[in-house]
């Protein structure tokens, strides 16, 4: 399958029992399996926080948080039960790693979520799958019911004294319920909206019990690091970057697909040498580094390690890990307004920034993209995304504006272009080159 092309700069972490046959779990347990969750036992829960703290393991679901840092915030004591969940609500465009990580090594996410609960005195975790990956429900079904047949999760784990119980849970397809308390409320049965913050989940979460939610590649990634050590994990990547990445390369590239690569992986070595470059004598347009939520970067800005500080630094985010491609043949505002329909048809209405806002960019652009646009749209979209920003419950409201001010600010030229193009005059020349 394309996504398990490899190259020879991968460094197999997450990645490396894929398609070996790890959904078995007398597999799993031959490839190191259910190791380093015995060995947490023994380690004990400060020095667990403290280890994964060292590897400078950051949250791969987007926004990269210290995931040992957000451990410690858990209070050692509390008079409710805490939870552990496990976010596979894998819905942002240009991202499907997670999805590889649930097909091929399902234990390893439950080894993951095992570690963090003992981490913070867990008694239960969840795994929450997105609504649209059904397939993938009942393969954790079964890796599930496997470890609880094995007595690896239920009473007395391991004879450590430790009761601890997993279940997993299916979404319904909504974008929103990947933002961690509107999955909180989902889990509760209810409408998957955000929650107002402060009170964070590590304090009043689940239930009203502090809860630890992390993505599906962050907890994979823990059993790794017990059992080959913090130090190991840390020099995989750059400082403050620990580890790899799955990076999901699509667009018009030779080789597309998902790749393990060290954090701080040069963008253009990625583009050019690991996925062999653009396809169909295209040359490069601009590329979008980590899911369609995240700033445009142009042809002339990807010269950039792809870690979460160097990405800062280059004014777009790492993000999910999701690199879109676009060839000199893409249309910008045709890219901004399926963006825009996305994050338009994906809003909750919770909050009217966001609910009023994408629609408003979503009619703008199409009529501007059809060749009824004005010059005063190209402004007017910049300053009703800039409105947008920080304006919101939730981080959705950013993810809409931040790639539309990005797109006005590196390709303003192609905005006022759609001015005398009747209809847009990329997809004119676009047709003309097919004849």
């Amino acid at each position: 399958m394309a996504y398990l092309v490899s190259h020879p700069d991968e460094v197999k972490v997450v990645s490396k029992r894929f398609g070996m046959g790890a959904t078995n779990l007398d597999r799993y347990l031959e490839l190191d399996g259910y190791k380093a969750v015995q060995k947490a036992i023994s380690m004990g829960a400060d020095a667990i926080i403290n280890e994964v703290k060292a590897s400078n393991l950051r949250g791969r679901g987007g926004a990269g948080f210290p995931t040992g840092l957000k451990w410690s915030f858990v209070p050692k004591q509390s008079a409710k039960p805490k939870y552990v969940l496990c976010n596979g609500d894998e819905s942002e465009p240009g991202t499907c790693k997670d999805r590889l990580i649930f097909e091929h090594d399902p234990h390893a996410v439950i080894e993951g979520v095992m570690i963090a609960a003992l981490a913070v005195g867990a008694k239960s975790g969840y795994i929450y799958l997105r609504g649209e990956y059904r397939y993938l429900l009942e393969i954790m079904e079964k890796a599930v019911a496997d470890a609880y047949a094995r007595g690896f999760i239920g009473k007395n784990i391991f004879g450590s004294g430790v009761d601890l119980d997993i279940f997993t849970h299916s979404g319904a397809g909504a974008y929103e319920v990947g933002e961690e308390s509107a999955l909180m409320e989902s889990l509760e049965g209810k409408r998957g909206i955000p929650r107002i913050r402060p009170p964070f989940p590590a304090v009043v979460g689940l239930w009203g019990g502090p809860t630890v939610i992390n993505n599906a590649e962050t907890l994979a990634s823990v059993p790794h690091i017990i059992l080959g050590g913090d130090e190991w994990f840390a020099n995989l990547g750059t400082p403050r970057n620990g580890g790899t990445r799955l990076f999901c390369m699509s667009g018009e590239l030779e080789r597309p697909g998902v790749y393990e690569l060290p954090m701080g992986y040069n963008l253009k070595k990625m583009i050019y040498d690991v996925s062999g470059g653009m396809s169909k004598g295209r040359n490069l347009k601009g590329v979008v580094p980590g899911g369609s939520s995240v700033q445009i970067l142009t042809a002339d800005e990807i010269d950039v390690a792809m870690d979460f500080d160097s990405m800062m630094k280059a004014g777009s985010m790492l993000g999910s890990g999701g690199v879109i491609v676009l060839d000199d043949q893409m249309c910008i505002v045709r890219f901004a307004l399926r963006v825009t329909k996305f994050y338009q048809h994906e809003s909750c209405g919770w909050c009217i920034p966001c609910r009023e806002g994408t629609d408003w960019m979503k009619k703008t652009l199409t009529r501007f993209h059809a060749g009824g646009g004005v010059a005063k749209d190209i402004d007017n979209l910049k300053y009703l995304a800039e409105n947008m920003l920080g304006r919101t419950f939730c981080p959705l409201g950013d993810a809409a504006a931040m790639p539309i001010i990005s797109y006005i600010q590196k390709f303003r030229k192609e905005f006022e272009d759609h001015l005398d193009g009747k209809p847009c005059p990329y997809e004119k020349a676009a047709e003309a080159a097919l004849v």
